[in-house]
């Protein structure tokens, strides 16, 4: 039986990355696209609950949402799909979901609440910078689809996978990393409207990041794929025996 597979973006629907990644994945199992309507960057795991969302049929399999990621992949298993897929990839997004950024990543949510409605689950980015091709990144994703579909995954897991923006012959190869830090120093840009009013802008600042040799970011700067296994479970279990152990708390 063919496997049916859901793909998304955080982009939008008409983003270059989701059409290639895609098209690679046709050669996988029939694809579906549902996805935002526009971009919805650095939407984390937002859920509309405020107003009513209008889905728009396109042809050719695919759908726009005026929502978020994680509103595409509640609808389209919820309603627009026949039925339940067998696989949720989100992607290609034009550069890098590394450490701290998978907080704040539509693409990387897109992945969670599939993960969240029982699918097994991945979201592909491309680490670099404009211009980007897309296409290494694409036929990675599909192998690595292929060996979703025939050894899944762990509960509750998910793969967060950052390909570095190069040709494939130029790519080291593919390291299992941990999720490290990445943080940005001057992200906040005060601006001034054409009323003289002051505002601020949230994007951009230089990153500083984790120097394990075992994260995702040093995977992409030694020119590795770098695929992180991402857990739904956010508990702190060593925190919570020590904490067991050592606080005495009462009302």
């Amino acid at each position: 039986m063919t496997p049916l597979i859901l793909v998304t973006n955080d982009d939008g629907v008409r983003a270059p990355g989701l059409a290639i990644l895609a098209q690679a994945l046709q050669g996988v199992g029939r694809t579906v696209i549902v996805a935002p309507d526009r971009d919805n960057s650095a939407a984390s795991h937002s859920l509309t609950m405020t107003r009513p969302l209008r889905v728009k049929e396109l042809g050719g399999n695919r759908y726009s949402v005026d929502g978020t990621p994680t509103d595409c992949v509640t609808l389209a298993l919820g309603k627009i799909l026949s039925c339940k897929p067998q696989l949720v990839v989100s992607g290609i997004n034009p550069g890098p979901n590394l450490g701290d950024d998978v907080s704040y990543s539509g693409t990387v949510s897109a992945a969670v609440e599939g993960t969240m409605l029982g699918v097994p689950s991945l979201a592909v980015s491309l680490a670099g910078e404009d211009p980007f091709s897309y296409e290494t990144a694409a036929a990675f994703a599909a192998r690595l689809a292929r060996t979703i579909l025939d050894k899944g995954l762990p509960r509750d897991t998910l793969l967060n996978v950052n390909v570095p923006n190069r040709r494939s012959e130029e790519i080291q190869g593919v390291r299992f990393t941990r999720q490290g830090r990445r943080v940005y120093d001057g992200a906040i840009k005060e601006t001034l409207d054409p009323w003289g009013r002051q505002h601020y802008w949230i994007g951009g600042g230089t990153p500083f990041w984790d120097e394990g040799e075992d994260t995702d970011a040093q995977a992409i700067i030694a020119g590795y794929v770098s695929v992180t296994p991402l857990h739904l479970d956010l508990t702190n279990h060593k925190a919570l025996r020590k904490l067991e152990a050592e606080w005495v708390l009462t009302i």
